[in-house]
């Protein structure tokens, strides 16, 4: 009698192992889909940097740089995270 609750200990640990495999997945389809809006946000952003901007039309254009680059980090630290959490 003292197995079945090893037993389903293990079962129950092998399905939550499945499902944080699944939830991890799915988060790394996002980020990846995430990534590609980051990379055209932050191309215009580069190339509306190279036009001759003045006062407040060149803050704003700094602002979404700056902004962009921040997502675009966040983005890369959620997929490392995402990476170590696949590789447990």
């Amino acid at each position: 009698m003292s197995e079945k609750p090893v037993i389903r200990a293990k079962a129950d640990s092998q399905k939550s192992k499945q499902e944080t495999e699944k939830v991890v997945a799915q988060l790394r389809v996002l980020a990846h889909d995430l990534s590609n809006s980051l990379e055209a946000i932050m191309q215009a952003s580069y190339l509306l940097g190279q036009a001759r901007l003045e006062g407040e039309t060149k803050r704003w254009a700094q602002l979404l740089e700056s902004s962009s680059e921040e997502a675009a980090r966040i983005n890369r630290d959620i997929r490392k995270l995402l990476r170590s959490l696949s590789d447990e």
